[in-house]
This record gives structure tokens, sequence and C-alpha cells, in this order.
């Protein structure tokens, strides 16, 4: 998968390969996306650089700006896209994804969990476990 940043910071397989990687699917104007984001961010604070995070945002893509300022709010520093046609009809990497949405990643880039609706800290905490065990036992 590869999408377009608002930043030029790459959210793609290959950007966020090397150790796991969260990326979640949010829109601006949903109340659990919000909630997705903030624990993310939290998340992301707490972890420093041992995970990759990233946000893809489901907003039409005239809405670049709207997306931008969700994201500046929201106190976000981690990479944020905006999917492009095929991840938001359904025939993306991910296949057909709820918003919110999230899918945890091992360091290969090979999908270890998702969940659709609001995913809970703990919850995306023991993914993130799962994606370095089995980079883990790859080795």
């Amino acid at each position: 998968f590869s999408y377009d940043s608002l930043d030029r910071r790459p959210v793609s397989t290959a950007a966020l390969g090397g150790k796991p990687a969260v990326l979640a699917f949010v829109t601006t104007w949903d109340l659990q996306s919000q909630a997705q984001t903030e624990y993310l961010v939290k998340m992301n604070d707490t972890d420093g650089d041992k995970v990759n995070y990233a946000l893809v945002s489901f907003d039409d893509r005239k809405n670049r700006e709207l997306v931008e300022e969700y994201a500046r709010a929201l106190k976000v520093r981690f990479p944020v896209a905006q999917a492009d046609v095929d991840t938001v009809a359904g025939r993306g990497a991910f296949g057909s994804v709820a918003v919110p949405s999230v899918a945890v990643l091992d360091a290969m880039g090979r999908l270890v969990w998702a969940k659709g609706g609001l995913a809970k800290p703990d919850e995306i905490r023991e993914a993130i476990r799962a994606a370095s065990r089995a980079q883990a036992n790859a080795r």
C-alpha cells in the first residue's frame, strides 16, 4: 500500500517497515475517529521510536485543509495521509474498511491484527506485542 501524506512523509509498506506499525483509518467528522486518533497520539508519545504510527483519512481529497487542521488540533506528530479512491471503495490493500478502524502490521509489513470500530489502547498494544513476537520468530 501507499498513500499520499499531507507533509511528504511517506505512508507506505516500505516507509512503515522495520518495526511494528499501527495504521488507523479515520474521518474528521466522526467522534469515534477522533477518539481513535487521541488514543494513538498518546500511544505514540509513550512508544517513542519503537512503533510506527500513521493515520489515513477517508475525507474527500478536496478537504485536505480540514484534514490538516484536524491533525494539528489533535497534535498528531506522525504521518497523516488521505486514502485513495480504491481504498475508500473497499478495493485497496486492506479490503473493505470501517471508519474508524485500525490495522497492526509486523516489521515486514504483514497484517497481524485489524479491528473495525474503535480499538482500545490495550487491544492495540496486545497486537503490537504479537507483531513483535512474529518478528522475533522469523529470525
